[in-house]
């Protein structure tokens, strides 16, 4: 009898644990967080917009935010990863500059297959048109995606219409695309229209940051190749495309994000400076912010178009991962699926791409889903009332996916020094490259010929 009462008891308790999980403040209490690690309030956002619209949805989300700057947020990231522990993330973000890292190289055994997840990972891909790109980049050593995007980061030239007028009597897109060579694969027409816009007094780039991207990102190879340091052919002329821009006073020898490119934006600088290349988050989260105006008519806002580049290229972007130790995998990806694959009007993509995210009136993305894209809004007041998915949905599929390596933050910061230090005169061509292979020799786990 106190056998069966027992059994009886025992029953009973786990039961009252199973319906009444919440009220227990032990261990079932701690399985309805999920822990996510990020870098910025972005995506702690979207989940907190995710959790409005299922309200339902049985989980706390306990945020882990730090920065990127001063090289913290990996080695913090890498630790509770390895860890395993309580705090350990569920959900995590890598942007462009790490990303393949945790997708395809040291930390990527961590991430989670998203098929792991309940997300049916061909057929969602499929039918919201991800830019191959983002999932070549979010996809690991056995073919399994772990990581995608929620923006489409496929760059762009963004003009002045008032220069493109002054020079050539029109602020046309297609006329400027043609100017610029837009599809070439060449910087030949570019700079051929860096020259004429020189005769009237403009430069065609802020500096020589603003083509780096889109050479960077076209090449052909990366910076490491089967464990060895490699400079693709097309990095390598960005020596002489800088020099170029830097002897011919094509551009304001600014370096990007430093107050003298903002002031370009403006029209603030030594002289008039045409263009920028970059993604739709450039525009939005940069040169908006950076033209002097909230309102055409103010600064320069209003008097931008955009037009396809010469050469293809992507620029950042964020990419969601889930741990593959994680408890809460179902959870996680319904999360996931809500901010990148989900392309009803109910989805995070539809809502931010149409700028009602946050209410009519929001900002208008360029988001990662093209099905989403073709059938969103884009235009935009800033850009004199042009539709930018027009010129941005071609130039997500000319993005390359299949040249970034997990080292190419600091790589890339040790070339653009180089290159400029070439560019300006202060070394010659060999010392610039010989000072670059010392580098990454000395401070990166990289072999150098």
């Amino acid at each position: 009898m106190k056998r069966k009462a027992l059994a009886i008891l025992l029953t009973a308790a786990m039961a009252c644990s199973t319906f009444v999980g919440m009220a227990v403040p032990t261990a079932a209490a701690e399985k309805e967080v999920i822990n996510l690690w990020t870098f910025t309030d972005e995506v702690p956002g979207m989940v907190a917009k995710f959790k409005e619209a299922n309200p339902d949805f049985p989980y706390e989300i306990k945020e882990t935010i730090i920065a990127t700057t001063e090289g913290a947020y990996q080695p913090a990231l890498d630790q509770a990863l390895a860890s395993g522990g309580e705090d350990a993330p569920d959900l995590y973000c890598a942007e462009a500059a790490f990303v393949l890292k945790y997708t395809q190289g040291d930390m990527s055994s961590y991430a989670a297959p998203y098929e792991d997840l309940g997300i049916d990972v061909e057929k969602e891909i499929a039918d919201a048109k991800i830019a191959q790109y983002s999932v070549d980049i979010g996809t690991n050593p056995d073919g399994k995606v772990v990581g995608l995007g929620y923006q489409a980061t496929g760059g762009a030239f963004i003009y002045r219409r008032s220069i493109a007028k002054d020079v050539w009597g029109t602020d046309d897109p297609a006329t400027v695309a043609e100017k610029i060579g837009a599809g070439s694969g060449s910087w030949d027409q570019f700079f051929a229209a860096a020259e004429e816009l020189k005769a009237k007094g403009y430069g065609i780039v802020s500096g020589d940051g603003d083509i780096w991207h889109a050479v960077e990102n076209s090449s052909d190879t990366g910076w490491v190749v089967d464990g060895a340091l490699n400079i693709d052919p097309k990095r390598e002329a960005f020596l002489d495309l800088s020099k170029q821009l830097y002897d011919n006073g094509y551009e304001n020898d600014t370096q990007d994000w430093q107050d003298a490119w903002f002031a370009d934006m403006k029209g603030e600088g030594e002289k008039p400076i045409f263009g920028f290349f970059g993604p739709a988050w450039l525009i939005n989260y940069t040169l908006a912010p950076n033209c002097g105006g909230e309102a055409v008519g103010e600064g320069t806002y209003g008097d931008w178009a955009v037009c396809a580049p010469p050469i293809g290229f992507f620029w950042g972007g964020t990419w969601l991962l889930a741990n593959t130790n994680s408890t809460k995998k179902e959870a996680v990806g319904q999360i996931i699926d809500w901010i990148t694959l989900n392309c009803t009007e109910d989805g995070l993509q539809y809502k931010w791409a149409n700028g009602t995210l946050n209410g009519e009136g929001g900002t208008k993305d360029c988001v990662a889903s093209g099905t989403v894209l073709e059938n969103s809004d884009g235009s935009l007041d800033f850009l004199g009332g042009q539709d930018m998915f027009e010129a941005f949905i071609p130039a997500n599929e000319y993005a390359n996916g299949k040249n970034l390596t997990q080292y190419d933050e600091t790589i890339n910061l040790y070339w653009r020094d180089q290159v400029r230090a070439y560019a300006h005169g202060e070394k010659t061509r060999d010392e610039a490259i010989a000072s670059f292979k010392e580098q990454v020799g000395e401070n990166l786990d990289v072999t150098v010929e």
